[in-house]
């Protein structure tokens, strides 16, 4: 630890890129708290189900680089978030703008799940990360070069330009939405980069939505139910690691590197695992080598031929589980936005960004996410028979009492540790649901689907959240004021408190295969 702080100090008063290798260094109780998981994961009374060690470790190399992968797909979405104050300041977005951009990419996101979860049910998981980071990376490193060519000669280049013409039905559908409302869309044209980044952010979007849907299809035939909520806490984990990849890496990035960097850099990491992902991932257990078994989901006992797409879709939509699960997600989407995207944003307005949780928010993010995910997976695996319903339940209780208690404290500074509580609940109940509940209840066969399904209500949420929050929170010198943020909280209780009701509805909840049903 003390040689970590130490080449911290050594770096501070170096460039730009030492004080961030400096920075990075200095991240230690990330690791600290990483270690201590892995040793209450081990220490945990064992699930026997017959698995080897060589096994075990081979399913280790098997989602530890497609996790990771996933990680970097985070970076790479929500540094457009990171850099939103940077744009902001150049006059190139305002809250407004940046909220219909980014809901314009959360709608591409949530209905992208439409053709994506049957691709990848067809076509397999593996070959979906792939397209997923290649393109992700490609869309980057756009957005990269885009930001070069404004943010060096003031005004769009060649690359912009054409961009900007294939984006016009975005600009123009962000100039009908600020009409619609009666909001003042003059400086649209001098914002060169709105219609080009709506296009990218769109794209980059479209391939993100691969991220999830991958990550859960390739893990259904390696984990059994009764295994998959210790995953939900790895997954909750790798989310936790994206979210910190994206804020303190990204932040730091934006702080002491020119802007398009912020793109760049994942573009290059997000390449670099898509190598590893290649050479390592393999689909189900026999293409490592090792005998495929029952993982006793909604699969279990059909070994007949994978359905079509329309009639997967069809049993998905009327299985009442499945569509309870995708509201609650709903739920998730918006409040999972409203608390991590708008935070950073309202700590720059009113003047607290460098107050000890903004400084730190993906560090403190990621610390929270991981107990998030480490309490819902072990209490659902141990203590609820791995049920997800009362661990969602638990969280959206927590969700709905610090949402009451946010707006008395919107002016104090218990407001950072509060919303860094309710990421922690909130990161828990999507670990649960979109990447254990989803493989439950739609099986191994049909998770890519399931995962579509689920997936898109949680960003049909966050798009939700984006155009609302983006309407009716404050913008420019209103924004400077706390009290003109009320709405922020009040909002979020209506939501937390549906969400609470449909946790309670699959209480009882758990999948039932073809085996199991006769």
């Amino acid at each position: 630890m003390d040689v970590l702080l130490a080449a911290a100090e050594a770096t501070s008063e170096g460039g730009p890129l030492a004080r961030y290798l400096g920075y990075v260094a200095s991240q230690w109780p990330i690791l600290l708290l990483l270690l201590l998981v892995a040793v209450v994961l081990t220490r945990l009374p064992k699930i026997e189900l017959g698995h080897s060690l060589a096994y075990r470790r081979r399913r280790v190399i098997n989602w530890l680089p497609l996790g990771l992968t996933y990680a970097f797909l985070y970076m790479g979405r929500y540094n457009l978030t990171v850099s939103k104050n940077e744009f902001a300041e150049l006059g190139l977005m305002d809250n407004a703008d940046f909220g219909v951009i980014f809901g314009i990419g959360t709608l591409t996101y949530g209905f992208a799940f439409l053709l994506n979860g049957p691709l990848t049910d067809r076509y397999g998981g593996k070959r979906a990360i792939l397209v997923g980071a290649g393109g992700s990376a490609v869309m980057n490193t756009l957005m990269g070069l885009v930001t070069l060519e404004v943010t060096t000669t003031g005004a769009a280049g060649s690359l912009t330009t054409a961009l900007n013409t294939v984006g016009l039905p975005f600009f123009e559908a962000l100039s009908a939405f600020r009409g619609l409302f009666g909001l003042d869309s003059g400086d649209l044209e001098r914002s060169v980069l709105l219609p080009a980044l709506s296009l990218l952010y769109a794209g980059n979007m479209y391939f993100q939505s691969f991220g999830a849907v991958a990550i859960v299809k390739v893990n259904a035939p390696w984990f059994h139910v009764r295994e998959r909520g210790v995953f939900g806490a790895i997954f909750g984990i790798l989310i936790s690691l994206g979210v910190y990849f994206a804020y303190d890496w990204g932040g730091m990035i934006v702080r002491n590197l020119p802007t398009q960097y912020v793109f760049l850099i994942p573009a290059g990491l997000l390449t670099l695992f898509w190598v590893l992902s290649f050479a390592l991932v393999r689909d189900t257990p026999s293409q490592a080598g090792f005998r495929d078994f029952d993982t006793g989901d909604a699969s279990s006992g059909d070994d007949g031929p994978q359905l079509g797409a329309l009639q997967v879709f069809r049993m998905m939509l009327t299985n009442p589980v499945i569509i309870t699960i995708a509201c609650i997600e709903f739920c998730s989407g918006f409040l999972r936005q409203a608390i991590m995207q708008w935070y950073r944003i309202f700590s720059k307005q009113v003047g607290i960004a460098e107050s000890f949780v903004p400084t730190n928010w993906g560090l403190l993010l990621c610390c929270a996410g991981i107990l998030g995910g480490l309490f819902a997976g072990v209490i659902s695996d141990h203590v609820f028979q791995s049920r997800r319903g009362p661990v969602v339940a638990v969280l959206y209780g927590i969700l709905l009492a610090s949402a009451v208690v946010m707006i008395f404290v919107l002016q104090t500074p218990a407001l950072g540790w509060l919303v860094v509580f309710m990421s922690m609940a909130v990161i828990g109940v999507h670990g649960m649901l979109s990447g254990t509940a989803s493989m439950d209840f739609g099986g191994r066969k049909n998770a890519g689907i399931a995962v579509g399904i689920i997936d898109g209500f949680v960003y049909l949420g966050t798009a939700v959240m984006s155009f609302w929050y983006g309407w009716r929170l404050p913008s420019g010198d209103a924004a400077k004021d706390p009290a003109n943020w009320s709405e922020w909280p009040v909002w979020m209780i209506p939501v937390a408190l549906i969400g609470f009701v449909l946790a309670l509805r699959v209480w009882h909840s758990k999948p039932q295969g073809k085996r199991a049903a006769h």
